[in-house]
């Protein structure tokens, strides 16, 4: 690929452009806002997590409903937008990035209206479904839009963005739950849920100023119009070039084509993409696959949503029995994770993504180890103990710092970049699909996991799990910082011994700048 690559810098006359070691860009502007109006979709998803953790209470006490049908109905979302992520991925290959958005954006709007309006369970559980479809459609399409318009240099710092915007809407649903505690049970939750057709307006009118995603205009022929949206969103007229040329390989379209429209060779049908990855997938691809379905799986299974979810249930078992104090307690956890996530964003295309990840999840099992241990001690004691309380407290925040700062935006970051274009839709959808089964299975058996081997030991159960996540990042996920889309595919294939290929990477880029720059002497000697 890097020969490729300098092969056509020679024609083009931009050897000496692509090799001089450039400023430091700004960030391009157009970019963020379109990065920025794109993560809207991931406040739907955010909205309701927060929210939810609060309307559960008085659901409960309206409705009249046990134990395991709170637990259903808090993490059923979650197995229902399954059904949105695995249709995104052909609905965004179909009709485009962009107007996957308004559809997410339409069905998660009907369904806030649905459980806002709900007579009964039954009602309720109808309206998540249709709600838990939107939000698949969402989760699924605004990493890979944000991937595929952002350019390399700041991609980690665009990518992120719709963690932070899950961040966001999980203070909002705070805030909401907050907001409308003071009303009669059987208004306030519905007004706490119904409230969440509000982003989803938003979402659709922000389309509206939006360009469609450069990867998806190239793949329907359309190179004109890719080309006015790379030349917007990169950092230089040549970064655009390039891109263009790396983007019309990935779809197998001839470099000398550069007419208006041309005619895109064959993609792949479903079935063939699902052999590549899944039937005879190449050593390259079996480790993307792996890792990135394996990075998602970790992140749900550490236990967030059990956190963020049942926060409320956590506080009282750590001593605070007043309705309002929990919910109040629940806002400091949103806001501690939303001041988090944005201090990741600034720190993903400077530190790079192992790093944090590592320290991060690292971290997180420590705090689940000390959450589990205060936890533990308050369940065994008479009377209160302020220590345990206040640790129990500040190991909740630590907890979701850490994992702000890390295993959440690195997560979606990794795995949208990781793909190959042809199997990128696909890939992301499948993902984003175990990322929700994870989740739906942790949100809901965690009170019948704290009931069988207490709330101290579920904890533990969970630092167990991140402790396994630590050992399987640090062991085969390479680091993707600065590179390109296209270029990310060659760090794979190697499994545990990525490090060596990295190298042998880097010793025949440098070998191939120092032969490129010796050429150009002559020509910059006349």
């Amino acid at each position: 690929m890097a020969d490729k690559k300098q092969g056509r810098n020679a024609v083009c006359g931009q050897l000496q452009i692509a090799f001089d070691p450039p400023k430091k860009p700004k960030r391009n502007k157009y970019a963020v806002a379109c990065s920025f109006l794109a993560s809207l979709a991931s406040i739907l998803l955010g909205y309701d997590i927060g929210v939810m953790s609060g309307a559960i209470i008085y659901i409960k006490k309206d409705l009249n409903i046990n134990d395991v049908q709170v637990e259903i109905l808090a993490g059923i979302l979650n197995l229902y937008s399954l059904i949105g992520s695995a249709a995104a991925g052909r609905t965004s290959d179909w009709i485009g990035r962009r107007n996957t958005m308004v559809v997410a954006a339409v069905i998660f709007f009907v369904g806030a209206l649905l459980m806002g309006f709900a007579t009964n369970y039954a009602f309720l559980m109808f309206g998540r479904f249709v709600a838990g479809i939107g939000v698949g459609y969402a989760l699924m399409i605004a990493p890979v839009y944000t991937a595929e318009v952002s350019p390399a240099s700041s991609r980690g710092f665009l990518t992120s963005f719709p963690e932070v915007f899950i961040n966001g809407g999980i203070l909002l649903g705070y805030v909401s739950n907050f907001a409308f505690s003071k009303l009669p049970a059987h208004l306030s939750w519905r007004f706490m849920l119904g409230i969440g057709a509000v982003p989803s307006v938003f979402l659709a009118i922000s389309v509206l100023a939006m360009p469609e995603s450069p990867r998806w205009l190239v793949m329907q022929g359309r190179l004109s119009e890719a080309r006015t949206v790379l030349k917007k969103t990169s950092e230089s007229p040549e970064e655009a070039d390039l891109r263009l040329s790396e983007i019309k390989e990935a779809a197998g379209i001839p470099e000398c084509c550069n007419d208006d429209v041309v005619e895109v060779p064959k993609r792949p049908k479903g079935d063939s993409v699902w052999r590549e990855l899944f039937i005879s997938p190449t050593p390259a691809i079996k480790h993307i696959v792996l890792t990135g379905l394996g990075i998602h799986f970790f992140q749900q299974a550490s236990g967030i949503d059990s956190v963020v979810l049942y926060s409320p249930t956590i506080f009282e078992k750590a001593g605070i029995k007043s309705d309002t104090d929990r919910l109040l307690a629940t806002v400091a956890v949103g806001i501690i994770k939303t001041i988090f996530v944005l201090v990741a964003t600034f720190l993903l295309d400077r530190v790079g993504r192992r790093p944090l990840l590592l320290t991060s999840v690292g971290g997180m099992v420590m705090s689940l180890i000390f959450l589990s241990i205060g936890l533990t001690v308050i369940d065994h004691s008479d009377g209160t103990v302020f220590w345990a309380i206040a640790l129990c407290i500040t190991m909740v925040l630590v907890y979701v710092a850490l994992f702000s700062i890390g295993a959440g935006p690195i997560t979606w970051v990794y795995s949208s970049e990781i793909f190959p274009l042809r199997l990128r839709a696909t890939g992301c959808s499948l993902a984003v699909a175990l990322n929700r089964v994870t989740s739906g299975v942790v949100s809901m058996t965690f009170l019948s996991l704290e009931k069988a081997i207490t709330i101290g030991g579920a904890f533990f159960f969970y630092a167990g799990l991140a402790g396994l996540a630590w050992v399987f990042f640090f062991t085969l996920m390479p680091e993707t910082q600065g590179k390109t889309l296209e270029e990310t595919e060659e760090l794979f294939g190697t499994f545990f011994k990525w490090r060596l290929t990295l190298r042998e990477l880097k010793a025949k880029e440098k070998n191939n700048n120092a032969q490129i720059q010796m050429a150009t002497v002559p020509a910059v000697g006349s």
